[in-house]
């Protein structure tokens, strides 16, 4: 149990770093601040009854993650370990080249923590639920995001 928080920290740390969030006041710094570290219990609002723009640097990892689950042939349980390893690498991708900032980001934030969580999971367990799990954080996400 020790381990799976360590690694999620680090996987937060490394978002949180990687993420290019120039802040130019201190009033700026402490709500990036808080956004980052209370993340987990807000929920994703619209941009004025629009979603949210995500930059297409980025967009382009997240429709990879999204068409490997959605083009994921269940019937091969080799599959699925493919499947683990594509995620975690556009992950990977994803966090490290965030361009992303302001409430946008912030939004996207909210989204993708338990997202990283949901592909952690499938990556232990390879599972139709947890794999069911991922696909229902994507119907999340395009209803927020575009």
């Amino acid at each position: 149990m020790l381990n799976i928080k360590t690694i999620l920290l680090v996987i937060i740390g490394v978002v949180a770093i990687s993420c290019n969030t120039k802040v130019k006041d201190e009033k700026n710094v402490a709500v990036a601040t808080e956004t980052h570290e209370h993340s987990e219990g807000k929920t994703i609002q619209l941009n004025d009854g629009k979603k949210w723009k995500v930059d297409d640097e980025m967009m382009v990892h997240i429709r990879n993650m999204e068409k490997e689950v959605v083009s994921l042939d269940k019937e091969k349980p080799e599959n699925y370990k493919v499947a683990a390893g594509n995620l975690k690498k556009n992950l990977d991708l994803l966090t490290s080249n965030c361009t992303m900032n302001g409430q946008a980001h912030d939004e996207l934030h909210i989204w993708l923590l338990p997202f990283i969580e949901l592909v952690e999971d499938f990556s232990k367990d390879k599972s139709n639920e947890n794999l069911a799990k991922i696909q229902e954080s994507f119907t999340t996400f395009n209803q927020y995001f575009e």
